[in-house]
């Protein structure tokens, strides 16, 4: 999901394509664009089909009937979904799973439920909400670890641990058919459109920022995010990002130079463009480098670490 409030780090590629209609990217690999339009998803949530014959859905997205049978209509003559991955279990992206699995019978494959690889020391901040969608129901019915590889015929997925968005996100390095292996499914943690959204307590900014510094390191090109256009510049776009979230946290940090203050006071503060409606999401983003602050010992709350907390520089 996007960080709505956040300005853009770059320009999104051209990206409109017709809901529910099968798009081929690449030799085996097909798109389908679910019909969940919004200020977080940008035009929808994109599901990809790889492979062919025995097909591996990934991220089968929101509750939409429209959706699920256009999913099934996008198979041909014969072919069988053989298993369905969730990049991480918010709503647009795993609520469809099950439905998808009961059509199926395709076992659901994701790092775990949605307290999966959670920070503990958060959940002080249990119930702060925000919209961020979690499908608090979540239950793989295989869990991937880091590392975990899944063939099909000609192709490999590696499985990536990428925390950050949300403790449960998995990215994928895709290997084998066409000239697009190489390239990496990454889910809401380099998007093709804007920033992601981190909201704690199931977000965590520093490891958002840890897990683009391990795709930057991969030596895939190719990007095929769950919400925009595939980017072709991965390493160009995931440097913008975490140059994007550097400068934020300097603007913070010199904000808070001038005196202590809240979030909400810090969003006011940073985000003036902002229409008041998001202000609620910036301030979680504000809390979010906040926290990443207080781990590098440049900023600490006064007392308890709560969502109206008196933040001050350190």
């Amino acid at each position: 999901m996007d960080d709505p409030s956040a300005p853009k780090p770059f320009a999104p590629e051209p990206f409109a394509p017709e809901p529910g209609r099968a798009e081929r990217l690449a030799p085996g690999l097909r798109r389908v664009l679910a019909p969940n339009p919004s200020p977080m998803t940008f035009r929808g949530t994109n599901s990809y089909i790889l492979g062919e014959g025995e097909v591996t859905v990934i991220d089968p997205g929101p509750a939409s009937r429209p959706h699920l049978a256009a999913l099934l209509a996008a198979l041909a003559p014969g072919e069988r979904v053989s298993r369905i991955i969730v990049t991480h279990s918010h709503l647009d992206h795993s609520a469809l799973s099950r439905p998808l699995a009961e059509a199926t019978g395709a076992p659901v494959l994701a790092f775990g439920d949605s307290r999966a690889g959670r920070r503990a020391d958060l959940a002080a901040l249990d119930g702060l909400g925000g919209g961020e969608g979690v499908d608090a129901g979540f239950a793989p019915d295989e869990t991937l670890a880091d590392g975990a590889r899944i063939e099909g015929e000609g192709w490999t997925l590696t499985a990536l641990h990428t925390p950050g968005h949300m403790g449960n996100h998995l990215c994928f390095a895709w290997s084998g058919l066409g000239p697009d292996a190489g390239a990496l499914f990454t889910g809401d943690h380099v998007m093709g459109w804007a920033s992601s959204m981190v909201s704690p307590p199931d977000g965590d900014l520093g490891a958002f920022m840890a897990s683009l510094d391990r795709l930057a390191a991969r030596p895939e090109q190719r990007l095929f995010p769950a919400h925009g256009a595939p980017v072709p510049d991965g390493p160009g776009r995931i440097a913008a990002l975490a140059a994007h979230r550097r400068a934020r946290a300097a603007r913070l940090l010199d904000v808070l130079s001038r005196g202590p203050a809240t979030p909400a006071a810090l969003a006011r503060a940073i985000y003036t463009d902002t229409p008041p409606a998001l202000l609620p999401a910036a301030t979680r983003n504000v809390l979010a480098h906040l926290i990443d602050l207080a781990d590098h010992s440049l900023a600490a709350p006064d007392g308890p670490l709560a969502a109206e907390a008196l933040w001050r520089r350190v």
